[in-house]
């Protein structure tokens, strides 16, 4: 499967923003999904994940409150909406795909099957 991310870019603190990942292929549903992101000089650290129905989600506790993910199985597209943006929420934001978990959803990164190439999002003081 091949992911593309995409709504990225420069908000104020406090604003919104909602990144969209679109999955190509087919057996989308089949795909446990996450959101990752990477600040410069920091290691990519989970945010979000949910099932492969949606019905169950998962959120980092730095992001719990503010983002939520969900998911359209017949758009093949999973969604990151973020509000209450903050600075240290800055940085690169990664799609990926997990097709070989057993149970709902995972945070850990090396879990992860498919990765997009990214969208940076910047939030402003």
């Amino acid at each position: 499967v091949q992911l593309q991310a995409s709504g990225g870019g420069l908000v104020q603190a406090g604003g919104s923003l909602r990144l969209s990942c679109a999955a190509s292929g087919r057996a989308f549903s089949r795909y446990a999904m996450g959101w990752f992101r990477q600040a410069p000089g920091k290691e990519r650290e989970f945010v979000a994940a949910c099932s492969r129905s949606g019905d169950s989600t998962y959120l980092a506790d730095s992001v719990d409150g503010r983002f939520t993910i969900f998911r359209d199985n017949a758009k093949n597209t999973v969604y990151l909406q973020m509000n209450s943006l903050k600075p240290e929420d800055t940085a690169v934001y990664y799609c990926a795909a997990d097709y070989r978990t057993l149970g709902l959803y995972t945070s850990s990164r090396s879990e992860y099957d498919y990765w997009g190439q990214g969208t940076q999002v910047t939030v402003s003081s």
